[in-house]
């Protein structure tokens, strides 16, 4: 039986491994070997991989890949991508051709407001707790001015502070809802830091109110967070074109195309079953870029899912429409990103990826995430309305069913070819593949 170990976040990074291989493999040469042929064979930049969190034993690899062809409000990118997912990569680079010849995408960022809230219990006079808010808000602002004065300067900073009653939610439970700009930031550590703060003064404030009893001045700062929903920090990305220009599937009319398309996103606009699905669909675009920027994928993931259920339901993030034979398809997203800080600043692919996109603003970065979403969608639905969505992905799994199943070169090279213009199952390659073996 493993026994607890007891500082392990002080030992060595080889003791680390050691004690890791001990204890859970029964084969601990092999598995130290494991370990040690994916660290980087430059020490200073494996020191930097090891120092991103903690207790590292070896880095953990993603392919990097690339979508060309990108026209985005008139503008040429190649879209690093960074994910595991088989035909991911294939159908944005697809998605991006196709609409390249029919004017390219169009995106535009509507709002970028983020926001963040200091939590509370009051159980005093409520009247009061609003006189008190009105005089001590200018004070909260003041207090702050050593966090916000440089990205006030640039532009960014408070924007809001509001005082919100939750008591009908939660018994005592108040919040101050606050609102920022921060620019080319993606901006967690300037909100956080300026929430405690906030906090900070607003206890410290209540304790010395001359209208407040000494129970209602005893305030009870539960938490300062930044929220991950962000609802006013949104971008919009949409393709259009004459629906008869929708004509490059094979047995499909354009018009029957359009209509087809349109259904399928309309039953994902109103069946959740579908809709969680068509949505996860979108995110392995914006996923994908996300991670390669260095920006935190868990954070959209969460704001982007909740965005989809603000209206009660869970529901499609992208509609499509046909009006006087022109389809258009089109998404929103709530994006909070930065192309400064944290990793952009640190990890070396993270920062050619970002050159890749021309150094581009958080906007910028906004719009073209938006589009790797939506490209991702209408080849998913184009797939799925026309020939299905098994043909394109499974062709695109075939090498990874070769190599679990140990596959030469020669032989992935004849199975390829026996299985081109064919839909791929996996029980089909494994008999094939049996086939070959026994020549």
């Amino acid at each position: 039986m493993i026994k607890p170990v007891k500082g392990f976040s002080k030992l060595s990074k080889q003791e680390k491994v050691s004690w890791i291989v001990s204890s859970f493999f029964k084969d601990n040469a092999s598995a130290e070997a494991l370990i040690k042929r994916y660290w980087n064979d430059d020490e200073v930049l494996q020191q930097l991989h090891d120092e991103f969190i903690e207790n590292t034993i070896t880095n953990y690899y993603l392919p990097f890949g690339v979508a060309p062809n990108f026209l985005i409000n008139e503008k040429l990118y190649t879209i690093p991508m960074a994910i595991e997912e088989s035909s991911v990569v294939a159908a944005a680079s697809k998605a991006a051709k196709f609409w390249f010849d029919r004017g390219g995408f169009k995106a535009e960022v509507v709002s970028t407001t983020k926001v963040g809230q200091v939590h509370f219990m009051f159980s005093g006079d409520k009247v009061k707790l609003n006189t008190f808010f009105n005089f001590v808000k200018p004070i909260l602002i003041e207090d702050s001015k050593h966090i916000t004065k440089n990205m006030t300067k640039r532009g960014g900073g408070i924007k809001s502070i509001d005082l919100v009653d939750k008591t009908n939610d939660l018994e005592n439970y108040y919040q101050l809802h606050c609102c920022f700009e921060t620019l080319d930031a993606m901006g967690a550590n300037f909100i956080n830091s300026s929430l405690e703060q906030f906090a900070k003064t607003f206890k410290t404030s209540a304790k010395s109110y001359s209208l407040f009893s000494t129970e209602e001045s005893d305030i009870e700062i539960v938490m300062s967070i930044l929220s991950n929903y962000v609802p006013d920090c949104i971008v919009r990305a949409e393709v259009s074109c004459p629906v008869s220009e929708l004509n490059e599937d094979e047995g499909v009319a354009p018009n029957e195309f359009a209509d087809k398309f349109v259904r399928a996103v309309q039953i994902a606009k109103v069946e959740p079953y579908r809709a969680v699905t068509h949505n996860k669909g979108i995110m392995n675009g914006v996923d994908a870029v996300v991670l390669a920027t260095g920006n935190d994928f868990r954070a959209v993931e969460a704001g982007v899912h909740a965005y989809a259920s603000r209206n009660g339901s869970y529901s499609s993030l992208t509609n499509a429409s046909v009006e006087k034979g022109i389809f258009k398809f089109w998404i929103e997203l709530p994006l909070a990103l930065g192309t400064v800080g944290g990793l952009t600043n640190l990890h070396p692919l993270v920062k050619l990826a970002l050159e890749m996109l021309g150094r581009p603003s958080a906007k910028e970065l906004m719009k073209i995430i938006a589009v790797a979403g939506l490209a991702q969608n209408f080849g998913a639905l184009r797939s799925l309305t026309t020939t299905g969505i098994q043909k394109g992905h499974m062709k695109m799994h075939l090498m990874n069913i070769l190599n679990q199943m140990g596959a030469t070169a020669d032989e992935k090279i004849q199975i390829a070819s026996f299985f081109n213009g064919k839909t791929v199952v996996h029980s089909d390659v494994v008999e094939k593949f049996n086939q070959l073996r026994a020549l």
